[in-house]
């Protein structure tokens, strides 16, 4: 975070792993904004999986509960670079942790560009 300017404060968010971990149990705000690009473009004609892209926040990976928050894009035909957030409060016990996924059914790879973000503040307990 110090290279590229980014805020980084408390010691829950471990960066190798890419999740963060409740110091106290609380109910926390959760926010990921992920900026996309398509790494090839799709060409006319070729058969498509589909075009939905989902972001989740799970807590302890378990995206199949209740306990996520979930957004859902379609994703233009056209476009090659995107945006999409997720924002909701999720009640975590001390050590539990939570972490962003991407349901990719676009039909084409992606990449997680550079100033995407995913932060967590403990509202109260």
């Amino acid at each position: 975070p110090e290279r590229e300017g980014m805020f980084h404060r408390g010691s829950g968010l471990n960066l190798t792993s890419g999740q963060y971990t409740a110091p106290v149990a609380g109910f926390y705000i959760f926010r990921a904004t992920l900026h996309i690009a398509r790494r090839e473009q799709q060409r006319k004609g070729q058969p498509r999986r589909g075009n939905r892209l989902r972001v989740l926040i799970c807590v302890q990976s378990h995206c199949q509960h209740n306990s996520n928050l979930e957004t859902m894009s379609w994703l233009e035909s056209s476009g090659d670079l995107f945006t999409i957030s997720v924002t909701g409060v999720l009640y975590l016990q001390a050590g539990q942790y939570a972490s962003v996924f991407v349901d990719n059914a676009a039909g084409s790879p992606l990449t997680i560009r550079s100033g995407s973000d995913f932060s967590a503040i403990l509202l109260g307990v």
